[in-house]
């Protein structure tokens, strides 16, 4: 435990240092980003990529698909597929703001590596699972990440020690507690892997009309399996998946690129701003123009 809070405490320096206004950093580290937040009420949504998070201090709620997760310092959050999600702080203060790191999960070296490292003896053989998982974070895995976050100061090392570094990260994951986890969505055949490829082309394709049966043999299932598995995996059917991609996307460009409601559901595939409208209003509880109004007006009274 003292070694833990040894790291951890050295860590949060360390992103405050890079990092002490709050908002979302991309780091030199390919893949690595730092978040620095303060408790505040308001949804904000977004699409949550395959990834490792660390939390390093505060608390977070996030709704990924239709399951409510809460996880702070000492956690670890692994989203095993790209999912939709709606989040804010719980706690996090100008003394003591949440602090996170993410690590952005490279598929084809994660499976590689997990074609490599057997499973540990007695762990547990799982295929299908829940998209999203959260656990304790064990000090090897922290000390990974502190040392891949010390190659910041020397950004000359990155492109061969980052490398290194984020492969003893995945490793230490793979034959922890989270690893069967990790290795389902990472395992060729499996039907996770499946999902998980569907989820990505969703993801690319999101503007196109949505036909399950192609998009189920597109990964070699029988579409009353993929429906199950889908559901499984996201907590959300795949029909509901695509809609959230694209009003997630939607609510994106009016917000960052002020681009106007009838337009937005255009550029997201909606051809009726009636539809467009009424589906908005059911995700976020509002009309476009009024939430994102209330959005803007959030984020002025944060800074």
């Amino acid at each position: 435990m003292e070694e833990w809070k040894r790291i951890n405490d050295g860590l949060r320096e360390k992103v405050l240092r890079h990092m002490p206004e709050p908002g979302l950093k991309e780091t030199a580290v390919p893949g690595l980003s730092m978040s620095h937040r303060l408790a505040h009420d308001i949804l904000e949504s977004s699409l949550y990529r395959p990834c490792i998070g660390i939390m390093l201090q505060g608390k977070k709620k996030s709704i990924i698909g239709m399951e409510e997760y809460v996880y702070g310092e000492g956690q670890c959050l692994l989203v095993g597929v790209d999912v939709p999600s709606s989040f804010y702080v719980v706690e996090g203060t100008k003394e003591a703001p949440f602090l996170c790191l993410s690590l952005e999960v490279d598929r084809f070296m994660f499976t590689r590596l997990a074609a490599e490292v057997p499973l540990p003896e007695g762990s547990p053989v799982e295929d299908c699972v829940r998209g999203v998982s959260v656990a304790d974070v064990d000090v090897s895995v922290l000390d990974a990440f502190s040392r891949l976050v010390d190659l910041l100061d020397r950004p000359e090392q990155i492109p061969v020690l980052g490398p290194m570094i984020i492969r003893e990260i995945y490793y230490r994951m793979l034959i922890g507690p989270q690893g069967a986890f990790l290795r389902s969505f990472h395992t060729l055949g499996s039907q996770s892997m499946q999902i998980a490829q569907a989820v990505t082309w969703l993801r690319d394709n999101y503007r196109s009309p949505l036909q399950v049966e192609e998009l189920a043999r597109r990964v070699n299932m029988a579409t009353s399996t993929f429906h199950r598995r889908f559901k499984e995996v996201t907590s959300l059917s795949p029909l509901q998946f695509h809609k959230r991609l694209r009003l997630i996307e939607a609510q994106r460009l009016m917000l960052s690129e002020r681009v106007d409601a009838a337009s937005a559901g255009l550029a997201v595939g909606y051809e009726s701003p009636t539809q467009f409208n009424r589906e908005y209003k059911r995700l976020f509880g509002e009309p476009p123009h009024r939430n994102i109004t209330r959005l803007k007006s959030a984020t002025v009274g944060r800074t």
